[in-house]
């Protein structure tokens, strides 16, 4: 018997925002305008719903901004697929919602945080992101150290690991079989049947051709300029039974920010740390908040 999760938090506001090429982002707010704002990018596959536990803690005290990267969630398709447009769509986000000189904690887990490294020189970015929280992520070489596959690093692990990751084939009903295939490759061993269902309902939504198409900008995916670019103060956190994205990624990226305060590792977790240590994930997002992201005067 499949566990229902709890449901969505419910914003106090959507919008409908236009990025550079014209994609209409699906955005939600949440919590008080003239709180501490932090903003939140979800990874392949996923949607808003992946943030639920951060939004229902941390909108009691801040503005929440969450959105739908492109062919996920409600946002629709796009042609585009790349780096470029996951850093447009960043840019207008952070533009359409924050006033001119209001400063933002952005967090990103996996796409979310090559989000955020895309973004890294954007000047939106620079003039809105207070700090970062990088999830689960990596720069570049995702697929080649991937650890999906139980063989010795090489050719054919990459090889095969890009043919399973860039499938064409349906993911299906959530079933027991599907629920213990994305267990066994997203979250640790230890991951509560709740964390799974959630995240196997998420995952199961996004449309196999938008999980198509994502994979090849994965795949190909360099951006450690953007790395050493990302010049606020930056936490990096990571399981270390991560098989997406294995804690090389965390440490190669913390050695390369210009200011990392921080490099977590969490023992037995895997890839989906917000669903897996929510508290933990959450009490970073506030405390970079309470450092970096001062309260919007009123009237600014």
């Amino acid at each position: 018997m499949s566990v229902v999760p709890a449901p969505a938090p419910v914003p106090t506001r959507t919008l409908t925002v236009l990025s550079a090429d014209g994609t209409p982002l699906h955005v939600e707010v949440h919590g008080p305008d003239s709180s501490p704002a932090v903003v939140l990018a979800h990874g392949w596959t996923c949607s808003t719903a992946f943030w639920a536990a951060q939004i229902r803690e941390l909108a009691a005290d801040h503005k929440v901004i969450a959105y739908d990267q492109r062919g996920h969630g409600r946002t629709p398709a796009s042609p585009a697929c790349s780096t470029d447009v996951l850093a447009d769509d960043l840019e207008a986000v952070l533009t359409a919602t924050l006033a001119p000189g209001e400063k933002a904690v952005v967090a990103g887990h996996s796409m979310g945080g090559m989000t955020i490294m895309a973004a890294s020189t954007r000047p939106a970015f620079r003039a809105h992101a207070a700090a970062a929280l990088l999830c689960s992520t990596g720069s570049s070489r995702l697929v080649a150290e991937s650890t999906v596959l139980p063989l010795r690093p090489g050719r054919l692990r990459t090889w095969l690991t890009g043919r399973v990751l860039g499938s064409r084939a349906p993911l299906g009903p959530v079933t027991p079989v599907a629920r213990r295939i994305l267990k066994y490759a997203t979250m640790g061993a230890g991951s509560a049947p709740h964390m799974v269902e959630t995240c196997a309902r998420i995952v199961h939504a996004c449309p196999r051709r938008v999980r198509h198409a994502w994979s090849h900008v994965l795949h190909l995916l360099d951006l450690d300029h953007g790395v050493r670019e990302l010049r606020v103060p930056t936490v990096v956190v990571v399981g270390t039974a991560d098989r997406l994205t294995p804690p090389v990624h965390a440490r190669r990226i913390a050695e390369a920010l210009p200011d990392c305060v921080g490099l977590i590792e969490l023992p037995g977790l895997g890839h989906m740390t917000p669903v897996e240590a929510p508290d933990l994930v959450t009490g970073k997002i506030r405390e970079l908040a309470t450092i970096h992201a001062p309260q919007l005067e009123e009237g600014a």
